[in-house]
């Protein structure tokens, strides 16, 4: 899951008395907010925005007050609904969206699959990023959710080998496009005058992480391993999600920086000597592909993870895999020691060539140029 709040996209926001009803080309239902973690929709979305008028609808906030609408760009507004329900939504959308035929439907989530009674589409997409039915709280009729989505489906795209290996048995349209990179953006040539105060405080060496921290962490791993290396800083960037202060590891060298930016990541990606990816092994990562993966690589930091199905499926040759806190500690210690820098340059170079969010954007769209009804 990539990262962090589109702060750099934040525009005025506008109220359907300010603007009426619209057109729009594309509708997208996103069970995450625009400001939270800036991830797949933000990056696809944003893109798929330029030649597209796209109105994206979040869950509801729920309460009195009326509906936000805000403006990203010209081409791009998303909708903050305040009502209770994902069907409640039905009964506001006309208030912002004047034509009654839509081109395309694009969900990220099956709770808003309801909706699809309400609304006429001329193509539905499911992009399907994490199996949100095994996170932490689900609804146990988010299962029969989604199969109502995937049968009102004309395409399903999804965020990685195993998600696809999954809805392939439940779809016969299904595209997997893992997610991508930013390279520019994480390949920042950065000095050490600009990184953040918050890290450059921090003695190195430093164990970087940067996502969402939520049940998909390990945090025995992560406090086991401080603990066997105290002369290491771990450093966790990122939003709590799920989980609670008093969940989280603490020792003198774990160090939690909180929710940064998109455009201030790579500053702290600059603090960085080895960048980890602490998951656990349980339903929340079954079938997780973790964006980061290849935003630690556009950075060239030396990576180490546990065994995550697509980690390992893909990654295994450049990405150090470890089972426990002894492993961890001592390819950390081997990361920093480690003379072929060279070799893994081209590792990643490789698989950096390969992919852009661009690219899968514009593979995505020529589906769907070929898939309309």
């Amino acid at each position: 899951m990539e990262n962090f709040t589109a702060a750099q996209n934040a525009a005025t926001g506008t109220t359907p008395a300010d603007n009426g009803a619209q057109y729009y080309d594309m509708i997208v239902f996103c069970h995450l907010r625009w400001d939270f973690v800036y991830q797949r929709p933000q990056h696809l979305v944003s893109r798929m925005s330029a030649d597209l008028k796209i109105l994206l609808i979040e869950e509801p906030i729920g309460g009195d007050g009326a509906s936000h609408l805000k403006i990203i760009n010209e081409n791009l507004h998303v909708l903050q609904p305040r009502v209770d329900s994902i069907e409640a939504i039905g009964t506001i959308i006309p208030q912002f969206v004047k034509n009654s035929n839509i081109s395309t439907g694009w969900f990220y989530s099956a709770s808003f699959s309801p909706l699809l009674q309400s609304l006429n589409f001329g193509t539905v997409v499911y992009d399907c990023m994490d199996e949100l039915s095994l996170f932490k709280g689900a609804p146990q009729h988010l299962i029969d959710q989604e199969k109502f989505l995937l049968s009102n489906a004309d395409v399903v795209f999804t965020g990685g080998k195993s998600l696809y290996e999954s809805k392939k048995q439940m779809h016969a349209n299904v595209y997997c496009f893992p997610s991508s990179v930013d390279e520019d953006h994480f390949s920042q040539q950065l000095s050490e005058e600009d990184m953040p105060y918050a890290i450059a405080s921090i003695d190195a060496p430093i164990v970087g992480y940067f996502g969402v921290i939520d049940e998909r962490i390990d945090y025995d791993l992560l406090w086991e391993t401080a603990v066997l290396l105290p002369e290491f800083s771990f450093v966790m960037i990122g939003p709590l999600a799920k989980v609670e202060e008093s969940d989280l590891p603490r020792a003198e060298n774990i160090h939690y920086l909180g929710m940064k930016t998109y455009d201030s990541l790579p500053s702290y990606l600059r603090g960085f000597d080895v960048a980890m990816m602490p998951f656990a092994l349980n339903d929340a990562t079954k079938f997780i592909s973790p964006t980061k993966t290849l935003e630690y690589m556009a950075a060239g930091k030396p990576i180490i993870s546990t065994k995550i199905t697509d980690v390992v499926s893909d990654y295994s040759h450049c990405v150090k895999l470890i089972s426990n806190a002894a492993e961890f500690a001592n390819e950390i210690k081997a990361s920093l020691q480690n003379n072929n820098t060279l070799t893994l340059q081209s590792q990643y170079r490789d698989i950096l060539d390969k992919t852009s969010w661009d690219n899968t954007s514009n593979r995505m769209k020529a589906i769907l140029k070929n898939t309309a009804k």
